[in-house]
């Protein structure tokens, strides 16, 4: 278990209602930012601490890994300035009984905030502008809210949570498309059924694969018509029904992918991700496959397929 510490004055009350953290995949300027880069190392059951107006109100239960997603339209004009793909982490959160004001505690807290990457100033216990999520230690979280902590939930409880957030975001990608007055209704309806991986998208990946990349099941029945670039970060309706965009997984391997755990290279080698447990790779069944060819990906394939090494893949 990991304990995180997240600034997000700016977003708190779309965020906390939400039940969910979002942060760009980088700067402005394209640099690599550690704050949000662990938004793809926090795991389920890790705990976060939500700081916001110099007060911690909430304390939470990461419900899920992140995955790619636009910035949510309820942020409006918070956050001009961040660009429109990033990392949306599902985080069930709690309201404390009483704030906790940080600040009141910082002479203990001084010696235990790290030394880079403190999400507030050591010396005024003033929260960091540039900060967003931020790893601290154990004793962090115990000086702060150590005896208001929540009950830990039970993983069924997490799963079951996850599960609605994603139905929930689901809904809003299908009320967005229908409300989209610039497509007509056949599109509309083509793309709610690539949504679902059904229709003309799941008939497109046909041109370029005929059975699981790493199974090798080639039953229709079994197969999920799976995005290399997500969905949601898509540019267009036709990047969405590409078929070169399109994988044909079991279900397990597309949990996989979709998630980051397991990628491809350009020649069809399989990358597998350190956040995965090989003993659960195993459990899976899929142990078996790794060393099998899946041969070269074709051309139109390729920038997909490189989308998701670079911006899904847990590297």
């Amino acid at each position: 278990m990991r304990y995180w510490w997240v600034n997000h004055k700016k977003t708190f009350k779309f965020e906390i209602a939400g039940g969910f953290l979002w942060s760009p995949m980088r700067n402005k300027n394209n640099a690599r930012n550690q704050f949000y880069d662990n938004m793809r190392l926090a795991s389920p059951g890790d705990a976060v601490i939500s700081y916001s107006h110099g007060e911690i109100c909430n304390i939470g239960l990461v419900a899920s890994l992140a995955s790619p997603q636009p910035k949510p339209s309820a942020f409006g004009t918070a956050g001009d300035y961040w660009s429109e793909q990033g990392w949306c982490l599902p985080v069930k959160w709690q309201t404390l009984a009483k704030p906790v004001i940080p600040k009141e505690k910082i002479e203990s807290l001084r010696k235990v905030l790290p030394l880079k990457y403190s999400p507030i100033h050591p010396a005024t216990g003033h929260g960091r502008q540039n900060a967003y999520l931020a790893e601290v230690d154990k004793f962090v979280f115990d000086i702060l809210v150590g005896e208001l902590a929540f009950q830990a939930c039970s993983a069924e409880s997490l799963a079951t949570y996850a599960m609605e957030l994603t139905e929930r975001t689901e809904q809003s990608f299908e009320r967005q498309i229908f409300g989209d007055k610039r497509l007509d209704e056949t599109v509309k309806s083509t793309l709610i059924a690539a949504r679902r991986g059904q229709g003309v998208f799941r008939e497109r990946i046909y041109d370029f694969e005929d059975r699981c990349r790493l199974t090798k099941v080639s039953n229709p029945v079994l197969l999920i018509a799976s995005h290399m670039k997500p969905w949601c970060l898509c540019s267009s309706a036709e990047e969405r029904l590409d078929g070169a965009n399109g994988l044909l997984l079991t279900p397990n391997v597309d949990r996989l992918f979709d998630r980051g755990l397991v990628s491809f290279n350009d020649d069809g080698t399989l990358l597998i991700s350190t956040r995965l447990d090989l003993e659960d790779f195993r459990l899976l069944g899929l142990h078996n496959d790794v060393e099998k060819s899946s041969g070269s990906f074709q051309v139109r394939q390729i920038r997909y397929l490189s989308f998701h090494r670079e911006k899904v893949f847990l590297s």
